[in-house]
């Protein structure tokens, strides 16, 4: 029986898009380096200031100077973060079927702390989620099952009544391992090279109403 529904959100419940390439492109302008068209960064989005920051300027993880330009990108990030982020059309109306059906739902994000705990309050949601997880609230982030036991933890309810809903392998590989029921949101940032078919979800949804059929069934 399904008691919650646990949601990523860049990409899965908000379009974030927009101002986490703004920030990047205000970056590279800084920096003396092409811009990115948006094609570009969608499929990344989700991927945060890490990937955004390899796909605009090539800088890795092991890059010595990519302590450096993730800072800067992060205070570029603080400065837009809630300027043309948006939920994806139906998500309210998800919610409310959720919740006429008496299931909570709550959020699971890599997103740090200081940007989720000022966005998901001006997001607009019907029904404000009954928890949410960070990407900093655990001492791992996803993939790491860390931070779905926690949200469990905190809304009294077990992974095995929980669907987790999300647009990244990371999403799927934590919700499986924490053996939860996962669903790919279809609309979110995927690349074209991303190979889905291989991600351990246990069914794709095109739009947030879907997911009610998949929850009924």
């Amino acid at each position: 029986m399904t008691e919650a529904v646990l949601f990523d959100l860049d990409g899965t419940l908000a379009d974030t898009a927009l101002d986490l390439g703004g920030a990047l492109n205000t970056l590279l302008r800084r920096r003396g380096l092409p811009e990115k068209s948006m094609a570009e960064i969608r499929p990344v989005a989700s991927h945060g200031a890490s990937g955004l920051i390899l796909m605009g300027a090539g800088i890795g993880k092991t890059h010595p100077e990519h302590g450096v330009w993730r800072q800067e990108y992060l205070a570029e990030y603080e400065r837009c973060f809630d300027k043309e982020t948006v939920l994806f059309n139906g998500i309210n109306e998800l919610i409310a079927g959720l919740n006429g059906r008496n299931i909570r739902w709550g959020i699971i994000t890599n997103k740090p702390h200081t940007f989720t705990h000022r966005l998901v309050p001006k997001l607009g949601f019907t029904v404000p989620p009954a928890v949410v997880v960070s990407g900093d609230t655990c001492a791992e982030a996803k993939p790491s099952t860390l931070p779905m036991f926690y949200a469990c933890e905190q809304i009294g309810v077990k992974p095995g009544n929980c669907i987790y809903v999300g647009d990244a392998e990371r999403d799927m590989q934590a919700g499986r391992n924490a053996g939860m029921k996962t669903v790919l949101a279809n609309w979110g940032y995927i690349a074209a090279d991303d190979n889905t078919a291989q991600w351990p979800y246990d069914v794709a949804i095109d739009k947030p109403l879907d997911l009610l059929e998949y929850i009924v069934s």
